[in-house]
């Protein structure tokens, strides 16, 4: 993070409100409501699971669903009749316990052995206060305004169709469900309606309607478009270029790309990664990170009996590679009556020789045959028994037998140990004295594209180095930090044992609850909801205190080593001011903020208009180099800060770093699918060979961004726009910046500073704020850019008097 942007955050009221926000969401508080575990969303190990639909009824709904940690597929989109279809990744008995708890569980998708199949679209959903509905509304009522605004109107190409998307905002779209017809003309100098039409739709979330969008295919670019309300209201815009293609690739004519030939499981990312520094040691290293993980390892264990109450669980108490593997246990039958309950042990096998009555029949509980297995010293040396999930084990149990297992299916050159996390640092200078970038990857385990996507971006910085100028440039003055997989264990199971795995490996469930083999495939915490920051134990929404669920946040917040490991090279390099967090799928991009409070919607502070003009406009730069691969468009509704474009994600990674940090922090969520195939006959179909390289170009991109940042000495310059009020002696006030910048402003006379008022957004996706003042007011301000640039040199803190200042008339 750059001096100023430190100044800044210490200095500017507006920031020191917003740094008070984070440090009081920071105090531990109660976990977010309907966190509370379901033990039976629990799946049997080795059921099969599938993609299936979850219809509910609005977006209260689909935050239940997420609380209670179902594991959702990224998909939810609005239905025509206001309900909205999540998918999920659950099992037959899943299903049903979802149908048991009121949710309405529709058409089964893709099964467990179709990796390859499409994910479906999703939208997503985000909040905004009813109160903005109610003054837009009022306004246009009191005003000879129109009732309708038009927020954004792209055009774009995808794959060479073109597309023109729009969202508008009408002051009765509380409580009108119309649609709104958007008429097109054909380029300059044509007549609107000559281009066509197309409506756009009312969204709504929590019973809040944020504004009406939609995207038609259009067969020539428009320039202008109108909107005609129901009431009769007009309003025009023009059409803005998204993600245009202008200029040549920025890399020389011997640019090398395309390094990926396969999928990379994380033994085979860590050693791609080392035999990179090994062969270019001047400008890279590899950096082991601090925190093991537990490693891809488990008790062995087993699970006797057919029902809850006869069950008897055993673990060993040495590691499954360790000795645990070649245990057995077997309950018999002596058939002989009045033979008492005993436990003998002979090597590694255990046999429990059941009590039985006078008439020989078997009287031993589940309770009783645990208490003696636990109470034998030789049996107890090996192993831990107890009844099946808190049950009281008053059933008799059947003789059985069982050999104990990990049940783990890796080769041995996957390593059973506590295991390493690695990045490499890429750069001329590694001393943190350059402007610093974090990529990583895979916290997710079922994710196996973005790991790729990491790796080739590696290569094409250290191979290219030598012969493109460009990339010698960035890897001179950056100093580049490249995770592969945070998580290794996570993705081992993956790749050899389940692969849905979305956490880690890490048994968190008591012994009372779903620790048992059976659950095998539940447990482990999702990385990306054990960060620090906005998280479930501040009270925030979209994880679960769950140790079975796909989004349990862990016992606490940075509990776990993979977390621990991204807050440490954070906080251990302060020099770095950019980050990209790569996960699938679905094609969005997205920044902060990542979480809200339900109900309400409370959502963690907003960047300022700056900073969201920043985002913008770096995502656009990102999004381009994206599509110069192949064409691929991501969606102007599919980019923006994760809580308007997805849900709530509590104790995610990006929230930390901005929030905590400073970090401008990005996610990816690469193409389509989680484990397409890697080739595709069809040049436009999911594939993780071509979605490696056009995120690749993404990423190198971010590099050239924060290079651009660091460099950046232009000063902004800023105007006032003002226009003729609703309000009678009033006039409405307008910024404008020549480029992403904070502005800081007074009414009263006095000199502006960081202290003073800041320019604020005017609601989601809106942009600027209109300010209504007296006619006559002074105004006095000055603006700042994302890189710490003040207007003309202002010396907010000083004696200067070089700020701008106006009277705000009305316009005659």
């Amino acid at each position: 993070m750059s001096t100023m942007r430190r100044r800044m955050l210490g200095g500017s009221a507006a920031f020191a409100a917003l740094a008070g926000l984070v440090l009081t969401s920071m105090t531990p508080i109660s976990p977010a409501s309907g966190t509370e575990p379901l033990p039976d969303l629990v799946r049997e190990s080795g059921d099969e699971v599938a993609v299936v639909e979850v219809i509910v009824a609005d977006a209260a709904e689909l935050d239940r669903l997420v609380d209670i940690g179902v594991d959702l597929d990224h998909a939810a989109h609005a239905n025509p009749d206001g309900t909205i279809t999540a998918h999920a990744v659950v099992s037959d008995g899943e299903a049903d316990a979802l149908r048991a708890h009121g949710f309405a569980v529709g058409k089964s998708l893709h099964d467990e052995d179709d990796t390859a199949a499409v994910l479906a679209e999703r939208d997503a959903t985000i909040a905004e206060a009813v109160a903005a509905n109610e003054e837009f509304a009022e306004a246009a009522a009191a005003a000879d305004v129109s009732d309708v605004k038009i927020i954004r109107a792209d055009y774009y190409t995808s794959y060479g169709v073109g597309y023109l998307s729009v969202e508008a905002k009408w002051a009765e779209g509380q409580t009108n469900s119309a649609q709104l017809t958007v008429e097109r003309d054909s380029g300059p100098g044509t007549d609107l309606g000559s281009g066509g039409s197309q409506n756009i739709s009312r969204f709504v979330d929590a019973s809040v309607y944020l504004y009406h969008r939609g995207a038609a295919v259009v067969e020539t670019r428009p320039d202008t478009i109108r909107i005609v309300s129901p009431t009769g209201d007009v309003a025009t815009a023009k059409v803005n270029d998204w993600l245009p293609l202008d200029g040549e690739d920025a890399f020389g004519p011997n640019y090398q790309s395309d390094f990926i030939t396969s999928y990379l499981t994380p033994t085979e990312l860590y050693d791609r990664i080392a035999d990179l520094a090994a062969e270019f040691p001047q400008i890279s290293e590899i950096v082991e990170l601090p925190y093991e993980t537990n490693g891809y390892r488990r008790l062995a264990q087993a699970v006797l009996g057919s029902s809850s109450s006869t069950r008897v669980a055993v673990d060993s108490i040495a590691w499954g590679h360790e000795g645990g593997n070649d245990l057995s246990i077997a309950t018999v039958d002596p058939g002989a009556p009045n033979s008492p309950l005993s436990v003998t042990v002979a090597g590694d096998d255990i046999t429990v020789s059941l009590a039985t009555s006078a008439a020989g029949d078997v009287t031993s509980t589940a309770a009783q045959v645990v208490a003696a297995i636990n109470a034998s010293p030789a049996a107890s040396a090996l192993v831990v028994a107890y009844t099946y999930r808190g049950n009281s084990g008053s059933g008799v149990v059947a003789p059985a037998a069982a050999d104990l297992t990990d049940d783990l299916s890796a080769p041995e050159t996957v390593s059973r140990d506590p295991h390493p996390v690695y990045a490499i640092r890429i750069g001329k200078v590694r001393d943190g004295s350059k402007p610093g970038v974090l990529a990583y990857a895979q916290e997710h385990a079922r994710e196996w594209v973005p790991p790729l996507v990491a790796v080739e971006t590696a290569e094409r910085m250290l191979r290219n180095y030598a012969q493109d100028a460009e990339t010698k440039r960035l890897v001179n003055n950056l100093d580049i930090w490249i995770v592969p997989s945070v998580n290794p264990d996570g993705g081992h199971y993956s790749f050899y044992d389940f692969n849905s795995q979305r956490k880690n490996m890490f048994n968190h469930c008591e012994r009372t609850g779903s620790a048992d083999f059976l659950a095998r495939d539940n447990w482990g915490v999702d990385n990306n909801r054990n960060y620090d920051t906005y998280s479930l134990f501040d009270g925030y929404n979209g994880a679960s205190t769950s140790c079975t669920s796909s989004t349990y946040a862990g016992p606490s917040e940075l509990s776990e080593p993979e977390s621990a490991n991204i807050d440490w090279i954070a906080a251990e390099n302060p020099n770095i001011e950019f980050s990209m967090n790569l996960h699938s799928s679905g094609n969005y991009f997205m920044w902060s903020p990542g979480a809200y409070i339900t109900p309400g919607r409370i959502s963690a502070p907003r960047p300022t208009v700056e900073d969201e003009a920043y985002f913008w406009g770096a995502s656009s730069r990102i999004l381009s180099e994206i599509k110069r691969y192949r064409g691929l468009s991501v969606t102007p509704a599919r980019t923006g800060p994760v809580s308007d474009v997805l849900y709530s994600a509590a104790g995610n990674s990006g929230d930390m770093l901005w929030y905590k940090y400073g970090i401008y922090a990005w996610n990816f969520e690469v193409g389509t699918q989680f484990q397409p195939p890697f080739e595709n006959e069809n040049p436009m179909g999911p594939s993780a060979h071509a979605e490696s390289q056009e995120f690749a170009n993404g990423l190198v991109e971010l590099m050239r961004v924060a290079y651009d940042y660091h460099t950046d000495s232009q000063r902004p310059s800023s105007s006032v726009v003002v226009s003729a009020s609703a309000e009678a002696g009033m006039v409405d006030v307008v910024f404008e910046t020549s480029e992403p910048a904070s502005v800081f402003y007074t009414v009263d006379g006095a000199k502006p500073t960081f202290a003073s008022t800041m320019y604020a957004s005017a609601g989601i996706r809106e942009g600027g704020e209109t300010i209504t003042v007296p006619a006559g007011t002074r105004i006095k301000w000055f603006s700042v850019d994302a890189a710490g640039n003040i207007e003309k040199n202002y010396k907010p803190g000083g004696g200067g008097t070089n700020f701008s200042t106006t009277t705000a008339n009305a316009p005659s």
